[in-house]
């Protein structure tokens, strides 16, 4: 039998909150248990990480931190000193966080997510701006590959900081088969959260200023398919920075009837919210990749979202792409209904191209390449010294 290849994946940042990046690894990680490779990986994450994802220890050895790392300053203390110490033990790093200790052992590969503040600075703070153009612009110079989730990330590092196209690999998001099978009942959900007969469309969104929350709000106040008083707005997710414009937003323009706050949710529930929807509709400014549009295309719901960024790339022909607008968005329920079985069978068609088994064979593609050019680099330099 083979020596497996030791890979430590970096899950310090993963904390409470931080929603899809969080998924995105995690289903790499799933997506390896169900393909064959050569690679043991060991999982480094903070306290408590292994109660809020029991599954994960039976694919993979689970190593926890010292601290839940919720504080940032802890987080980054330990990554330079608990997580370089058991770096050495590992062939090869894998930092999921879009950021690297100064001081590394093993070769790396770095995953971004997204440069969102690169764009949209005015949504972070000034200090966190700071921490991220130092730490990310450094991690992007030593990490020996980097992975993300879409071509427009991608673009985007080449873009903001020169990163050659070579260094930069698309590692596609996947969703897991058992995905669909959790859904809460419909009759279960209206009761539970008061929905009546309503008709209804989802968000599912932290309240973070890019996630748009305002657009919908107001297109709820103005004339159109969304001003049917017998549409209800759901909006699953955690409080996020622009939680109290959007909850004034709501008061000031009379819609405490048509909108429902639901906080974060248990899976089945979202799962369920979803399927009984018109749509799911997801006007972001600004996303990495956008996952709730592939789960509502598996979950059999029609797509409504905005073309900025990633999403039309992740879309692609199957969902509703428009501009940000109130006027091309005020029939889009209409045009949904009149096409509903032709869109939810190519949003079905689309996601084939989404799974954890591909997500993960991109990834073990990644660490190959990893390898291959540290060996390479190895080989040249032996030749040279002969």
């Amino acid at each position: 039998m083979s020596v497996k290849t030791r890979v430590g994946m970096n899950l310090l940042w993963s904390v409470p909150g931080v929603g899809g990046s969080e998924d995105y690894l995690l289903r790499q990680l799933l997506g390896l248990s169900e393909i064959d490779h050569n690679y043991d990986v060991t999982v480094f994450a903070p306290r408590g990480f292994s109660q809020r994802h029991p599954w994960l220890g039976e694919h993979h050895r689970v190593i926890e931190a010292p601290s839940d790392c919720t504080k940032r300053e802890v987080r980054i203390a330990l990554e330079h000193t608990w997580l370089v110490a058991k770096s050495r033990q590992m062939n090869l790093m894998h930092h999921g966080g879009g950021s690297m200790p100064r001081t590394e052992n093993a070769p790396s590969l770095l995953t971004v997510h997204d440069v969102q503040w690169m764009d949209y600075p005015e949504y972070v703070s000034p200090r966190k701006l700071a921490y991220l153009k130092r730490m990310v612009s450094s991690a992007l110079r030593r990490a020996d590959h980097i992975a993300v989730p879409s071509r427009f990330v991608a673009s985007t590092l080449v873009q903001h900081f020169a990163v050659p196209e070579q260094k930069i690999s698309v590692v596609r998001h996947g969703l897991e088969p058992r995905f669909v099978a959790e859904a809460s009942s419909e009759a279960d959900l209206r009761s539970r959260f008061g929905l009546g007969a309503r008709r209804v469309v989802t968000f599912p969104a932290i309240t973070h200023p890019h996630k748009n929350h305002r657009f919908l709000l107001e297109l709820l106040a103005v004339q159109g398919d969304f001003a049917d008083p017998s549409l209800v707005l759901v909006c699953t997710g955690g409080e996020g920075r622009a939680e109290q414009s959007v909850r004034a937003t709501v008061e000031t323009l009379g819609l405490a009837d048509r909108v429902k706050f639901l906080g974060r949710v248990s899976g089945a529930d979202r799962n369920g919210l979803i399927k009984m929807s018109e749509a799911m509709v997801f006007p972001s400014e600004y996303e990495g990749f956008g996952a709730p549009v592939i789960e509502a295309m598996l979950l059999g719901v029609p797509v409504v979202c905005s073309d900025r960024a990633s999403l039309p790339e992740v879309a692609g022909s199957a969902g509703m792409v428009l501009p940000l607008n109130t006027e091309d968005w005020s029939h889009a329920l209409t045009r949904v209904n009149m096409r509903r079985d032709e869109i939810v069978a190519a949003g079905r068609a689309r996601v084939t191209l989404f799974t954890t088994a591909l997500s993960a064979g991109e990834l073990i593609a990644c660490y190959d390449n990893v390898l291959a050019h540290i060996n390479q680099g190895v080989s040249a330099r032996r030749k040279h010294s002969q």
